[in-house]
């Protein structure tokens, strides 16, 4: 039975719930990266993640390493890069690769309170070509080391946080002030899939 101070502490949750933000993971194969992803998304408020697999199958997560991230945030499964462009598009997202270039931007130059979408590519190929002509822009984290990259479920976390404080910023927590239907809905969710 799951109790009424519970259920007020998921309203509070959701009502936090960035919906114009979202992740994608494409083809990221170590089932601990994405359990940390889902960990870093849940933690800034985001509600859902696209996963796009067509190189990779999507690991088996254990329930010790995501922390049950996965109860919280919601993955919607694409079969192409068509599909998962549409579906963006349709939401209002522009798409943002993550991807070293010459006409990349730093993740502190990009305007994170809009409607965006983070690609985060597999761990040894990054973002693939297919998803990268669909990108509106490459964004980067810069760097001043000598190693050249981040691991992809630390450079999730750092670029997430770079968009919840720009958030923060301008007031979007909490992105909604008062229940509506989607918070119903993902309410009644939570609450039919068992801890």
């Amino acid at each position: 039975m799951v109790t009424e101070r519970r259920i007020n502490k998921m309203v509070a949750i959701l009502l936090q719930r960035q919906r114009d933000l979202t992740v994608v993971c494409e083809n990221i194969h170590d089932p601990h990266n994405v359990s940390a992803i889902l960990r870093s998304c849940d933690a800034v408020g985001i509600p859902e993640v696209q996963l796009l697999y067509f190189k990779e199958t999507f690991p088996e997560l254990g329930k010790k390493s995501s922390a049950s991230a996965n109860k919280w945030v919601h993955t919607v499964a694409h079969e192409s890069t068509d599909e998962l462009h549409n579906y963006l598009q349709k939401k209002g997202m522009k798409i943002y690769a993550t991807h070293h270039s010459k006409a990349a931007k730093s993740i502190h130059e990009v305007d994170w309170v809009h409607p965006a979408a983070i690609v985060m590519g597999n761990e040894h190929r990054g973002v693939s070509d297919p998803m990268l002509e669909i990108a509106d822009e490459s964004i980067y984290i810069p760097m001043f080391g000598m190693v050249e990259s981040l691991n992809v479920s630390v450079a999730t976390a750092v670029i997430l946080y770079e968009a919840c404080r720009q958030r923060l910023e301008k007031g979007m927590y909490p992105y909604s002030a008062e229940e509506d239907s989607w918070t119903e809905e993902m309410l009644a969710s939570w609450l039919s899939n068992p801890e």
